[in-house]
């Protein structure tokens, strides 16, 4: 794995995950455009979660061109890359379970998240987050999944509306896996860390 880490660095990679990551993004509050139409303005910066997770990572992208680290962009990356990611592939699961089938735009949201998942992980190594950065984080998560599951602002699967409740209690618990996974990898002491400016 000691190959990973220097190509992961490499600023031709960071530059193609830059462009990746804005085309993702950019796609991503299209595909929720018609949700966001009748959605309260209070609650919009809530509803769109997958654009608004790989949007923290084009920061974290763009800090370490600069050679830079923004702690509280790598926090919220981190937790709700993966938070998002492993939703959106369960959730895309659970459709082809109730249904029996998935289209082609399932399978493409469900490789395409999987992938979000993975990317901030992959880059733990690099962040330098404190303490406050993963509170704030934290707080966001967790104030997120009050918006989604209390005031019904979670994303719209119509096939899934009868199991939320379940889906609510599934996706609180993935925020605490979430928000344990960004504290083992780049909390902890004696972590493993590398510098993405050498």
């Amino acid at each position: 794995m000691n190959w990973v880490y220097p190509l992961l660095a490499n600023r031709s990679i960071l530059w193609l995950l830059l462009v990746v990551n804005i085309a993702g993004t950019i796609y991503g509050y299209y595909w929720y455009g018609w949700q966001l139409e009748d959605t309260p303005a209070k609650f919009l910066a809530f509803v769109p979660d997958s654009p608004t997770a790989s949007l923290f990572f084009v920061f974290v992208l763009l800090a370490f061109l600069l050679k830079k680290n923004w702690g509280l962009m790598e926090s919220l990356a981190i937790i709700t890359l993966f938070k998002y990611g492993i939703w959106a592939v369960v959730m895309n699961l659970l459709v082809y379970f109730v249904n029996g089938e998935l289209d082609g735009v399932g399978y493409m949201l469900m490789a395409s998240h999987f992938a979000m998942a993975v990317q901030g992980l992959l880059y733990a190594p690099f962040y330098r987050i404190k303490w406050w950065h993963f509170v704030v984080a934290a707080i966001w998560t967790l104030h997120n999944d009050v918006i989604d599951y209390v005031f019904f602002m979670l994303p719209r699967y119509h096939d899934l509306a009868l199991y939320t409740p379940q889906i609510g209690y599934f996706t609180f618990w993935l925020s605490i896996i979430s928000l344990s996974i960004a504290y083992y990898l780049c909390m902890r002491p004696n972590r493993f860390k590398l510098d993405i400016k050498s």
